[in-house]
């Protein structure tokens, strides 16, 4: 069962729901060790998984459990296990069941909304009330291409430092030394389709109010990297994927073209400068062709929007 969101206790309920969760077999994570990889002086990780076995074989028992014509959807009822809080009455906080970064958390919509829906107050109403608790990263895959696995509206979390030891993501030397006096900026350094904007210093202490800058920043940020809005029955939808960030000091949009490139899978945390990969030969193959080329190919041409 979950617990009713409780400001202040949101990181000790984790950490007990992981442990429990734990022993008693129900989170699987993914073990992995891992590698910088440079590019242009700047260092990414890579993670390289040792054992992916017990996922797939996860994944093959729950289709089989499914009608045919039903696609599985484990969040629409989560396991009890996993869930961890009610943040708000719209969403429900979970641990990721294949988790590569410890203590991952999946902030999910109580009934079905379609990943490709644009987010809404009540999703970063729900996400702030959660990075307000610990340091933290707030990350969203906007589609497959993007990265995303599952259909039903999730955003992630994942706690600072992303390595232990380590600066807090691979690439903050990037993001760290940019102007806080522009709201909307683009990055020289970045050689593909963005949009990236500085947070008032504090924003995490009120949420509510967090969640209201941000959906319009959020808003500034579609129309700036030429992402526009299809309505539909159900609601608003994007018309092209993209990778959402947000810290509590920036926010990073990236539209994407392709979820691979040389058979890498690429998320959010991309672009922050964490990649995973099955295997060892997926190592070498960042290597070969560099991390930030990588980047580049997955997302939006500069001149496709009129950068």
């Amino acid at each position: 069962m979950s617990t009713r969101f409780k400001a202040g206790n949101l990181w000790t309920e984790i950490v007990a729901r992981t442990q429990s969760s734990i022993a008693n077999g129900t989170l699987h994570s993914i073990e992995t060790d891992y590698h910088t990889v440079w590019q242009n002086d700047f260092s990414f990780i890579v993670r390289v998984a040792t054992h992916l076995k017990r996922k797939a074989q996860e994944i093959k028992r729950q289709g089989q459990n499914q009608q045919q014509d039903e696609p599985f959807n484990p969040f629409l009822t989560p396991e009890p296990e996993l869930t961890v809080a009610d943040i708000r009455p719209t969403h429900l906080s979970v641990l990721n069941k294949f988790n590569v970064v410890e203590h991952h958390l999946l902030i999910i919509t109580r009934e079905f909304e379609h990943q490709e829906r644009l987010l809404s107050l009540q999703d970063f109403e729900a996400l702030w009330f959660c990075l307000s608790e610990y340091p933290s990263l707030g990350f969203y895959n906007g589609g497959t291409a993007a990265g995303a696995s599952q259909r039903h509206k999730h955003l992630q979390l994942v706690p600072l430092p992303l390595y232990p030891g380590q600066s807090l993501y691979p690439l903050e030397k990037l993001y760290s030394t940019l102007t806080k006096k522009i709201t909307l900026q683009s990055l020289k350094q970045l050689p593909f389709v963005h949009s990236w904007s500085p947070l008032p210093t504090g924003i995490e202490n009120n949420p509510s109010e967090a969640a209201r800058q941000t959906l319009s920043i959020y808003h500034q940020m579609l129309t700036s990297v030429g992402i526009s809005r299809w309505v539909r029955p159900d609601g608003e939808y994007q018309s092209t994927p993209y990778n959402l960030l947000v810290t509590r000091e920036w926010m990073l949009m990236v539209p994407r073209s392709q979820e691979h490139c040389k058979g890498i899978s690429v998320n959010a945390l991309g672009y922050v400068g964490s990649l995973f990969v099955k295997d060892r030969n997926g190592l070498e193959t960042v290597r070969d062709h560099g991390p930030m080329n990588l980047l580049k190919a997955v997302s939006m041409e500069l001149n496709s929007v009129g950068h």
